[in-house]
């Protein structure tokens, strides 16, 4: 257990942090989930809609550091892939 000022405000601080981060995440899936959902269901137009919406969702995941840079180009890469095969 800490015992120091300074740990014992660590704890504190990484504890809302976690939680930050962890509703963000969440919020990432919840859009992402509904960018699968269109892309099942077939419906091109509303999983254009669903990708816009992600988009700066995840790129804001990036920038906060809750998502590598990189994990992000790669998932929505395969996510804006998978909604233009719908069209063909």
């Amino acid at each position: 257990m800490a015992q120091h000022k300074s740990a014992k405000k660590r704890i504190r601080r990484n504890a809302r942090a976690e939680g930050v981060n962890h509703a963000r995440m969440s919020r990432i899936r919840s859009f992402v989930k509904a960018v699968e959902t269109a892309i099942t269901s077939g419906d091109q137009k509303a999983a254009l809609a669903a990708l816009k919406q992600v988009v700066p969702e995840m790129m804001r995941g990036a920038s906060k550091g809750v998502l590598h840079k990189k994990t992000v180009s790669r998932k929505l890469s395969r996510l804006t892939a998978r909604v233009k095969k719908i069209a063909a």
